[in-house]
């Protein structure tokens, strides 16, 4: 009998524990953006409040005051590379992201400290590492929840975007894509591969660099590929000379690499190359 009710105790000692378990979802649920803007990788961290029929602006966010940027913990933005931003060099590394609403501008913030439950106890001023304004916009649309995104992205920049209730603020954020980029294809250019060479191409095509090296890079890459270079090398080539004036060498080109995608069955390639040389045929 008194195993019965040990065995027995320690069945309800474990329904016990185990129902004291509760899991319940988060008010402000947590989010995590990672965007790679040319060739540095930005990440943000951030709890999303939600409205929920409340005014955010000038009531729940009060303006002139600042503003975690979320809920809970800090929001945390960082920084594989320097960035610039309104012509100001923000080191690489991670920020506290604060800002400072106001009717007609806002103040953004990043901050040198990110180990605070919303604002630090005792704002530093000296640890505010980029400080700029930034105008407010009016959204026909609403965002019930608040959403921060790094959007309208370029080789070269990107924009942190705040987006709440009816009002969104963009801030442009300059990467050093260029110096970059320059400072692989010299490492590379010691002794490239048919890829590196191809890669450096079409860099150069894409950013407007130099057009006549672009060609000596791609016309080296197709030599070591020998025979048979890609049709999308070869596609890489006439967008090249068509970008420098040759669009009969163009339109050469397209159809090597029309008959090389037709024997690849890449329908896509098959309909750039037929497009193209319709559009370069009617200059």
């Amino acid at each position: 009998m008194k195993k019965i009710f040990a065995t027995a105790a320690l069945v309800l000692t474990f329904i016990l524990n185990g129902s004291a378990q509760v899991v319940t979802p988060q008010a402000s649920p947590k989010a995590v953006v990672e965007q790679t803007v040319g060739l540095t990788d930005v990440k943000i961290e951030y709890s999303r409040p939600s409205a929920r029929g409340r005014a955010v602006y000038g009531e729940l966010v009060p303006f002139g005051r600042m503003w975690r940027t979320g809920a809970n913990a800090n929001t945390v933005i960082s920084f594989s590379n320097d960035v610039v931003i309104a012509g100001k060099t923000l080191p690489a590394g991670h920020y506290a992201l604060y800002t400072q609403p106001k009717a007609d501008s806002w103040d953004i913030v990043f901050y040198d400290d990110t180990n605070n439950w919303g604002l630090p106890e005792k704002y530093d001023d000296k640890k505010e590492a980029l400080r700029t304004s930034v105008k407010p916009e009016f959204l026909s649309r609403n965002v019930e929840t608040l959403t921060i995104g790094i959007n309208n992205l370029d080789s070269d920049y990107g924009y942190l975007e705040i987006a709440w209730e009816k009002t969104m603020v963009a801030l442009k954020i300059e990467v050093p894509t260029k110096s970059t980029a320059m400072k692989s294809i010299e490492t590379a250019m010691a002794g490239p591969s048919a890829n590196d060479l191809f890669a450096a191409a079409q860099y150069y095509y894409q950013s407007n660099g130099d057009q006549a090296k672009a060609l000596t890079w791609i016309n080296q890459s197709i030599a070591k590929f020998g025979q048979e270079p890609p049709f999308y090398i070869l596609r890489q080539k006439s967008l090249i000379q068509a970008k420098m004036g040759d669009k009969k060498g163009a339109i050469e080109t397209a159809k090597l690499s029309l008959a090389a995608a037709e024997k690849a069955n890449n329908n896509d390639y098959v309909k750039m190359n037929k497009d193209s040389i319709q559009e370069w045929s009617k200059k």
